[in-house]
């Protein structure tokens, strides 16, 4: 049951059993780097931190690096370091869509101001068309989403039939309620034209 091997069975084991040389002329399956980009690898690799706190350090630097590059990417609209959310060609359209178009929700915010001055005033008749302002605000919003929604729906589908349309209404609607020059990604075109 527990027997230990004979010598003889190591000894032609090991005669048969050769280590296997390459040949250096045989492939690798990638290309050999140059001298040059060998050492500045090695010299990107940085040895393991000694210490916590130098390891928490880096890992701040490394952090800090990559969201200038996302805010970079923000600005530029560069799609390599774009935040996970933005990235793709179903978003690059939809965010085309909503820039070439105006939309009611992006005036929001300065017509909110005007209704709550109105609505402050003394007069009663003042504070009665604030309401109604208000009203119609919401409701011209509301229309517009929907209209928005549908439209985006249907060319999405003729562009993009094989590929995940979730969450593309959303998120087309939620850029559509910010100021265009505050909207992130940056817009790529303008007001009129027509969508990539």
């Amino acid at each position: 049951m527990f027997r230990s091997r004979s010598k003889e069975d190591s000894a032609t084991r090991t005669v048969t059993e050769q280590p296997q040389v390459r040949d250096p002329q045989a492939p690798k399956g990638r290309p050999t780097p140059k001298r040059s980009e060998a050492e500045a690898l090695r010299r990107a690799v940085v040895k393991p931190a000694m210490s916590r706190k130098e390891a928490s350090k880096r890992a701040k630097e490394a952090r800090r690096a990559a969201l200038a590059k996302q805010r970079e990417a923000l600005l530029s609209g560069d799609e390599r370091h774009l935040p996970v959310r933005d990235r793709g060609p179903v978003r690059r359209f939809t965010r085309d869509f909503v820039d070439a178009k105006w939309h009611v929700a992006e005036f929001f915010l300065p017509m909110a101001v005007v209704i709550l001055i109105l609505s402050m005033m003394p007069s009663i008749q003042l504070r009665n068309i604030a309401l109604l302002m208000w009203l119609a605000v919401i409701l011209m919003i509301v229309f517009d989403s929907l209209l928005l929604s549908r439209r985006l729906k249907k060319q999405l589908r003729a562009r993009f039939p094989d590929e995940s349309l979730r969450g593309a209404s959303a998120y087309a609607l939620m850029r559509s309620m910010q100021m265009r020059r505050m909207r992130l990604p940056k817009p790529q075109i303008k007001r009129g034209e027509a969508p990539r």
